[in-house]
């Protein structure tokens, strides 16, 4: 099973465990208060950094000495498996890291600050298969929603969390997530606090789209 939480801008939480005798805190891309945001309290054995960006590379902020993951390849951290995929962050920007990472039978995706429209065939090679992936919908500095839904149709996950955009006291200026609802024809999602996912409580066919509270 895996917990998922939100804190706002592309910074996750994931709790995998199988309940009995293993588990792992993932932390991802936690940001500096500069930001506007009030940093949450964060701890983990694993933490990624998608790129070098102070609203992505906070590691000072989470607890618990994590292995920091920063650079493409592959990685096994606590039965984790952890694929770090290179790719842009648009004109300009550099370059980010796509992760992929696979636990108690689950895979997810996390898209950081991507900038590309589309993504290569390497890239979608390297990506496989996704049950949950947590993609950035509020233009400016990466793809708008209506980008992302491009992204959703080459990659086809089972589950979909919007991050990176507009939310109260966030001092950059992005679109809110109703836009890329509105591009991806939702319009009655309701938010929840966290994700509670199962490999066996995936949905069996199409994609659902999650929205979680920072």
């Amino acid at each position: 099973m895996a917990k998922i939480s939100w804190c706002g801008q592309s910074c996750f939480q994931i709790a995998v465990s199988n309940s009995k005798d293993h588990s792992a805190q993932i932390v991802i891309d936690p940001y500096d208060e500069k930001l506007g945001l009030k940093v949450p309290n964060l701890s983990g054995e694993i933490l990624l950094i998608t790129h070098d960006h102070p609203d992505h590379n906070n590691i000072k902020a989470v607890k618990g000495d994590p292995f920091v993951i920063s650079t493409p390849g592959e990685y096994e951290v606590k039965g984790v498996f952890i694929k770090g995929i290179s790719a842009d962050h648009g004109e300009k920007r550099g370059k980010i890291i796509i992760y992929t990472m696979e636990a108690e039978g689950l895979r997810f995706c996390h898209l950081g600050d991507l900038g590309q429209k589309e993504l290569s065939s390497d890239q979608l090679d390297q990506i496989g298969l996704i049950d949950v992936l947590m993609i950035p919908v509020g233009g400016t500095y990466t793809i708008s929603g209506q980008e992302a839904q491009k992204i959703i149709s080459q990659i086809e996950p089972k589950m979909v969390i919007p991050m990176h955009y507009d939310i109260k006291g966030l001092e950059l200026k992005l679109d809110g997530v109703d836009k890329f609802l509105k591009a991806i024809g939702k319009h009655s999602v309701i938010p929840q606090e966290k994700l509670l996912v199962k490999s066996n409580s995936l949905p069996k066919d199409g994609t659902e789209v999650v929205i979680l509270l920072p």
